[in-house]
């Protein structure tokens, strides 16, 4: 080896580096390179990504960053070229340990404390968080070289005088040949401070890609990121080709009149040596009461908790259940994971925050049970936590819980004030420049027309979970097609598929959390999030997981939020409280309803197809629900086992076991095998399989490891026959069988809780209709299509649904009686601050008493003539005047009217004219009509504010018609099975679409009197 890169920029430097990282390593592995140091600009996104690549192909990773260097980074002062704080880079590499852990420091504090536009610290924080770092003074946008460029050579001087002062032997001067005229300057002047003041030099090239021919696909990078086209001849360029990860031949030419320079790269590598602790699972400490340990804490909580969820009937199968998982527990020491938890979970329900009842293989634990974290008994319910937590093959425990989505962020605050602002953290995650995303960036950037740009972005499929890249879609006759008849599109196609999948930006995972015993940035740099306080990862899941720490995925459900605005709306109405999680689960009323197949708005039941299996299975038991979850997946409707659980429950079948001593584990499905706890018990029963045992052949068989299946099967056959209860060639039928079902098993402990919060939802909706449907709305508001949805759903179970109106209406759908009324949140044009603004004063002053007391109270800056129009248009003011035509045609001079005597905050006449207070109040304004109106014009403003038509439809005169005429309607088109049918409805709105040879089509959306759907005609 006779060269290290020192100066390398990756894909995280995003937008600005195009290089990945496995391309930079096996370049680095093909040139005999064994060292060389990652710096992305002002992060360290992608440093354990690069750490684990390169030791894997026995390369030393050298661990940096390329900080940007400000003043004071207290000091919000944008950066500007003729500023003397402008931002400055500088190169920070991590030695050792120590060091390693002041970079992600410093790194953090970039982000944490010091970011304005970009990530910035200062010299004075370095300089306390400096030990175990080598520093160089970076590229020509280094604070050393910007101030030589600038003339100021002296000033020069004496700052890398500072830094040798501060980092002796281990700052550097830095020189980079890239044949740029500054870098020319530099380089004389660099040397001969190097020479008097004693400082080493080190040669380096900026790279930003990885071959020399990607110079210009990272131009292309460039413009994507500055969203300027190629042809803007003041956009922000590179004016080389050469800031590539060169050869250590190349280096060595460039460099050869400074030898020193390149051999010092060697030394630096020599002196890093850093060794991340990671692999080993850091579990947070739980700050328990009274001096006690962690264990004592969670039996005492344990003692407790069995009071609540027996009434202290404990049975000798639950005290050794729950004796078999403290003793694994303990082993493994994870006690404070299920304290921590607990607690966070104890806190939202003393908060009134719905909690789910559970979630994936958690439920699956006693001790989860019985400290409140899950809602399911195990035991009742059969689940296993073995399937949870593996004594054969340990792994941190993973519970995920659901929380109401709009307070979950409620629960994190609590988390970082009950563990520290330091000590958690939101995961992070990154966006990828996807196939039709790129197509389209790079479409902006080389100026082609957006219209073809986005039609061949459309040629591209894009399923969800199932992203189809540029290599496979070129195979597509319809791309083929496209691409040949417009050949300029080639070099938009070619330089696509060399950018695709670079990633583009950092975000924030939907859900997981992670707690430490220690500050977080000792080891994982953390960054600032876009919204909110709690701090972000700059490591995604995966590595944060193979870090060591402990995620906790804490999520938001949607439906957990209807469930608890439902109870908070029947205490409201009704004046007592309903306990959710206390409700019978053999409710008749609420499997009549499921039997019906009338589920729209339960959980998990919503579509067509889920309503139709439900009136063909017909559940009349919790664990029907729960199959019913496990079965409605494309692996077991496919595969038959969907039909044969139906006909065998409905005796259209003989039910048959493969074994006798398997009826108690297969009855409850009728003796199809649909879980994977069933797997498990089936190996531990026939082959005398421990369930740990059981588990990792439940793994394999799912993920079809044939080697692993291959090992399994003669144990199982084994294990089969020397219990004797079945011959060889059954036990290595059944082995196959399990096999097959396995691919397809789901795990029961995720659908028992799924089923919980099903059958709860499903409960609401029979005993509390009005509440829970208008729970519902306000969870979708924004979405007309199924607030429409909803309505008629609503109606359909004897609730009207009534228009806005100001006296009674609150931000969200509210409960009048056995009615609803609509939101205020739902009418188009009025914002949160206007609703604040009239249920505030209706608060204070009481209801609106007329037109003229709405206004005189209301009218400010957030409630102006376009909020009234809004309101008037959705009926809101109806109760106030209820021909809302006239008073929209007359509002200017009503307004007029009203603000001579409205008064401001002040208590003084916005206009100097007094009234009296009853006649400002009390006397209402009168309207005369002028004109006479369209009435369908009532509706279609309806239509246009609200999203759909509440006090009535224009095609109500026309229903019998309709039906003479149509032999469906849109609601049902999902149903049904002929190719052809006929609907009779209104186009509300056409959009006409042209074709390349100059046809064209229309695209029509109808809306009859059950919806509304998008259809071409041509």
């Amino acid at each position: 080896m006779s060269f290290v890169h020192l100066h390398v920029h990756s894909e995280y430097s995003l937008l600005d580096g195009a290089s990945r990282l496995e391309d930079l390593v096996i370049k680095a592995e093909n040139n005999k390179m064994h060292a060389f140091a990652l710096t992305d600009h002002g992060n360290m996104y992608g440093s354990l990504k690069f750490y684990s690549l390169a030791k894997e192909h026995n390369i030393k990773p050298l661990i940096g960053c390329e900080v940007y260097i400000t003043d004071d980074m207290n000091k919000q002062v944008r950066s500007n070229a003729n500023s003397e704080s402008h931002l400055s880079h500088l190169i920070l590499i991590a030695k050792d340990f120590s060091g390693y852990k002041n970079l992600v420091k410093l790194v953090s504090f970039g982000y944490l404390r010091g970011f304005y536009y970009k990530p910035r610290i200062d010299l004075k924080t370095l300089f306390e968080n400096k030990e175990g770092l080598l520093v160089s003074s970076a590229c020509m946008y280094g604070k050393i070289p910007q101030l030589i460029l600038s003339n100021k050579k002296d000033q020069a001087v004496e700052l890398a005088k500072v830094f040798k002062q501060q980092f002796g032997d281990d700052f550097y001067l830095e020189i980079q040949d890239h044949g740029l005229p500054e870098e020319k300057k530099l380089i004389p002047i660099m040397i001969n401070i190097a020479q008097d003041l004693k400082i080493p030099l080190i040669a380096t090239n900026n790279s930003h890609y990885t071959n020399k021919e990607d110079a210009e696909f990272h131009d292309v990078l460039l413009c994507i990121q500055t969203k300027k086209t190629v042809h803007d001849e003041n956009r922000m360029k590179f004016n080389t080709d050469s800031l590539y990860f060169k050869s250590a031949e190349e280096m060595k030419e460039l460099f050869s009149y400074c030898d020193e320079a390149v051999e010092n790269t060697l030394i630096i590598a020599d002196k890093c040596n850093l060794d991340l602790p990671i692999g080993k699972v850091t579990v947070p400490r739980f700050p328990c009461p009274n001096g006690m340990t962690e264990r004592e804490y969670l039996n005492m909580l344990i003692e407790r908790g069995l009071i609540r969820r027996y009434n202290g009937n404990v049975t000798k199968e639950v005290e050794e259940r729950l004796k078999f998982e403290l003793d694994i527990i303990h082993k493994t020491g994870y006690e404070g994971y299920f304290l921590i938890v607990s607690d966070y979970i104890n806190y939202a329900k003393e908060h009134g925050i719905q909690v789910g009842p559970g979630r994936g293989s958690a439920a699956g634990s006693l001790v989860a049970y019985v400290l409140g974290i899950t809602d399911i008994d195990p035991l009742k319910y059969n689940l296993l936590f073995e399937r949870f937590l593996n004594p054969e093959r340990v792994s941190p425990p993973d519970i995920d819980v659901d929380f109401c989505i709009e307070k979950r962020a409620e629960v994190l605050n609590y988390l970082v004030r009950r563990y520290g602002q330091e000590n958690v953290a939101q995961i992070g995650t990154f966006g990828t420049m996807n196939a039709r995303a790129v197509i389209r960036d790079v479409g902006r950037t080389l100026g082609k027309p957006l219209s073809i740009v986005d039609k061949l972005a459309k040629l591209i499929p894009n399923k969800p979970g199932s992203q189809t890249t540029l290599k496979e879609a070129e195979e597509l006759q319809e791309v083929k097609q496209f691409l040949n008849s417009n050949p300029s599109l080639k070099e938009l196609w070619e330089k696509s598929i060399k950018l695709e999948g670079l990633t583009r930006h950092s975000s924030v995972h939907a859900a997981g959390v992670v707690i430490s015993p220690f500050p977080i940035y000792d080891l994982i740099p953390l960054q600032r999030p876009s919204e909110g306080e709690v701090p972000v990862t700059q490591w995604p899941m995966e590595d944060v997981e193979k870090s060591g720490f402990l995620k906790m995925d804490l999520l938001g459900l949607r439906n957990l939020t209807v469930i608890g605005k439902t109870l908070e709306l029947i205490e409201k109405t009704r004046g007592f409280k309903v306990n959710i999680e206390s409700i019978p689960l053999d409710d008749p009323k609420v499997y009549e309803l499921l039997e019906k197949g009338e589920t729209l708005g339960v959980f998990q039941l919503e579509s067509s197809g889920m309503q139709q299996l439900l009136k063909e299975v017909k559940p009349d038991k919790f664990e029907d629900l729960i199959a019913i979850l496990a079965l409605y997946r494309p692996g077991p409707m496919n595969s038959g086992m969907l039909e044969q659980f139906i006909r065998r429950k409905h005796k259209k079948e003989p039910v048959v076991f493969i074994h006798k001593d398997v009826e108690p584990i297969l009855s409850e499905t009728y003796g199809v095998m649909i879980y994977q706890e069933q797997i498990m018990q089936l190996a531990s029963v026939l082959a005398g399989f421990s369930l740990g045992e059981a588990d990792l052949l439940r793994r394999a068989m799912g993920k079809k490891k044939a080697e692993v299946m291959a090992a399994q099967k003669p144990k199982f056959v084994e294990g089969a026959i020397n219990k004797g209860l079945i011959s060889k060639e059954q036990a290595e039928k059944i082995f196959d069988d399990m096999a097959k079902f396995a691919e397809y098993g789901f795990n029961k402990s995720h659908s028992a809780s799924y089923a919980l919060i099903t059958y709860r939802t499903a409960w609401l909706k029979v005993h509390y209709t009005p509440e829970y449907m208008a729970a519902l709305l306000s969870s979708i508001a924004s979405d007309t299509d199924k607030v429409a949805e909803y309505i008629k759903e609503a109606k359909k179970f004897g609730v009207e649904v009534l228009s806005p109106d100001v006296n009674e209406s609150e931000e969200s759908f509210t409960v009048i009686g056995n009615k609803i009324r609509f939101g205020l949140s739902a009418i188009k044009g009025v914002g949160k601050a206007a609703i604040d603004s009239i249920i505030s004063s209706r608060l204070s002053g009481g209801n609106f008493k007329n037109l003229k007391d709405f206004i005189c109270r209301t009218s400010s800056k957030s409630v102006n003539k376009k909020i009234y129009e809004s309101l008037i248009k959705a009926g809101a003011l109806d109760s106030l005047y209820n021909d809302r035509l006239t008073l929209l045609d007359q509002l200017d001079e009503v307004l007029t009217m009203v603000k001579r005597g409205t008064k401001t905050e002040s208590g003084q006449s916005l206009f100097n004219d007094t009234l009296d207070e009853e006649e400002l109040y009390f006397d209402d304004i009168e309207i005369v009509p002028k004109k006479d109106f369209d009435p369908g014009l009532k509706l279609a403003f309806e239509k246009e504010v609200l999203g759909l038509y509440v006090s009535g439809h224009p095609l109500k005169p026309y229903k019998f018609l309709i039906e003479s005429i149509a032999n469906s309607n849109i609601c049902s088109l999902n149903e049904v099975e002929v190719e052809r049918v006929k609907v009779c409805g209104i186009i509300f709105s056409k959009k006409q679409v042209f074709k390349k040879d100059g046809s064209f089509f229309f695209v029509l959306n109808i809306e009859d009197l059950t919806g509304s759907i998008e259809c071409i005609y041509s």
